[in-house]
């Protein structure tokens, strides 16, 4: 187990009241779950489980009001187990002057802590991660020290402390008090932390794992924000150029541009599906579908102006003198399926702009009038490396992690129009090249490319993969994962659509020729 580093000082219940109402509710989830030497657990499942819950809810009730590992608590109270979520005991807190977080206790613990990101510039705290606490989980999260909308950084104008929070502090912040609480809950440590989150909960993954090699056993980063500065200055420079004279993508020419390259590429790994899983050898030139002249006559072509918004979206961009970078984003043919670019690029208030737009103004231009079109992303270079101090993530140098025993999975829609895959995919490489190699990176790092997937989860492809279970037999079990299995759910039944194999970079999905389409069991991992 990794110890959390003592960024409170703790003030502890009673040894007493810990034994009498901790220690008995450590029941493990299931025999998966369980490490060897768990006798606790052999024991714990003798006792009848109405007594257990009952106990469960006296020692819930216990701690509203406590002031532990720093943090004041609030009414924790019993959740009753739904459809859908495991029975917990819900534990708000806050920790001065303004991070407020909330612990989920599940009634049958298996004796692990999840640590669940937020998302954009958070300002709020994510609800429960059903998987981690359905499966016995301890699971916590927080607003990541402010209060307010994730489009809005105005928080980091006047406030150091809740920029220097969002940036790299909530989370070993948040662990310091989450740590000691499970601690008296239960009446003893975790054996195991994870963190997980996607989109900015993946910047923060990567955070802890370079900053703070010590604080989880394993780190699931799922479509990381890691280089914030040349993302926000890419999504600026797209912003820009779809504004600029006839610039703009109606739906329709986005369609025509997604067919076209469906057309090209999607059949290149052994089927027409709807998704071109076999994306490195897609070579689609948005060229041919120029307009007559380069004037727009419609929407079955793309005039110069809606040509060179492809281009600044699709191309490498660089700031600061090249010191920020952001590779730009493949085409996928799915650019004009639902949470793709009308959601991100295109729409009417696309989030691309939205993120760029407060960015510029409160950690930038620190101007709330500034507008963001009219602003040179290189202007200031001291302003660019302020925010990058504060908020990126890109150090590939995680060798400290690794001497730790810490084990990293990163993953990645493939058809992600917030953040581009090519970026985690660069990371990784620069991962593999710091630790000496891929032989050494595959001791404790593992990449998944997810087909024909949105941000963090939609699109046509299999959004769905386990990756939490993975993790936790590859720390508790030494089994490093492999292939895995993805699919897509019925957001009704929760019943599987489709499956495919979730394939370790660079590989990819390839129909094997026979089979029903829609198994993963149909199609083999390639090497592109």
């Amino acid at each position: 187990m990794k110890t959390p580093p003592r960024l409170h000082t703790a003030r502890l219940a009673p040894a007493a009241l810990a034994l009498l109402l901790g220690g008995l509710l450590a029941l493990p989830a299931t025999a998966r779950d369980r490490d060897d030497d768990d006798e606790r657990g052999r024991d714990h499942r003798r006792e009848h489980p109405r007594e257990h819950d009952r106990r469960a809810r006296i020692a819930c009730e216990a701690l509203s009001g406590r002031s532990i590992g720093g943090a004041t608590l609030g009414t924790a109270a019993v959740v009753a187990e739904t459809a859908t979520l495991a029975a917990h005991c819900k534990v708000p807190g806050l920790i001065a002057p303004q991070l407020n977080f909330e612990l989920r206790l599940p009634l049958r613990w298996n004796q692990k802590l999840h640590y669940g990101g937020g998302g954009g510039y958070n300002g709020a705290i994510p609800p429960a991660s059903a998987p981690a606490l359905n499966a016995g989980y301890a699971q916590v999260s927080s607003d990541s020290g402010h209060q307010g909308n994730v489009l809005d950084a105005s928080f980091a104008l006047n406030d150091p402390l809740a920029a220097q929070m969002f940036g790299s502090l909530s989370v070993p912040t948040v662990m310091g008090a989450a740590a000691e609480i499970v601690r008296l809950h239960y009446g003893t440590r975790a054996k195991r932390q994870y963190f997980e989150g996607c989109s900015n909960g993946g910047r923060e993954a990567l955070m802890t794992v370079q900053r703070y090699p010590t604080l989880f056993d394993g780190v699931i980063a799922r479509a990381p924000a890691y280089n914030w500065v040349g993302l926000m200055g890419a999504f600026n420079r797209t912003a820009k150029a779809l504004a600029a004279p006839g610039g703009a993508m109606t739906p329709g020419k986005t369609a025509t541009l997604a067919n076209a390259v469906l057309g090209a590429c999607d059949a290149l790994d052994g089927i027409a599906d709807g998704v071109v899983s076999n994306a490195q050898a897609c070579r689609f030139d948005p060229a041919t579908l120029r307009c007559p002249g380069g004037a727009d006559s419609g929407d079955s072509c793309l005039s110069d102006a809606q040509l060179a918004s492809v281009a600044s979206w699709t191309q490498p961009a660089s700031f600061g003198g090249g010191v920020y970078t952001n590779p730009g984003w493949a085409l996928t043919g799915n650019e004009n399926v639902n949470g793709a670019w009308n959601a991100w690029v295109t729409g009417a208030a696309p989030l691309q702009y939205l993120f760029s737009d407060t960015t510029v103004k409160h950690y930038l231009a620190r101007d709330p009038t500034a507008n963001s079109l009219l602003y040179d992303f290189d202007s200031d270079p001291g302003a660019l490396f302020a925010l990058a101090a504060l908020n990126d993530a890109t150090n590939a140098n995680i060798v400290p992690f690794l001497g730790a025993g810490g084990k990293l999975i990163l993953w990645h829609g493939g058809n992600d129009s917030a953040l581009t895959a090519k970026a985690t995919t660069e990371y990784h490489a620069r991962v593999v090249q710091a630790v000496g190699g891929r032989a050494n990176a595959d001791q404790f790092v593992r990449y998944y490319v997810a087909p024909g997937v949105n941000h963090c989860a939609g699109g046509p492809g299999a959004d769905s993969a386990d990756l939490l279970t993975a993790l936790d037999l590859w720390v508790t079990r030494h089994r490093a994962p492999g292939t895995l299995t993805a699919r897509q759910l019925d957001p009704a039944t929760g019943n599987t659509v489709l499956s495919r194999p979730l394939c370790v970079h660079p590989g990819y999905p390839q129909y094997r020729g026979s089979g029903d389409p829609a198994l993963a069991a149909s199609y083999r991992c390639a090497t592109p």
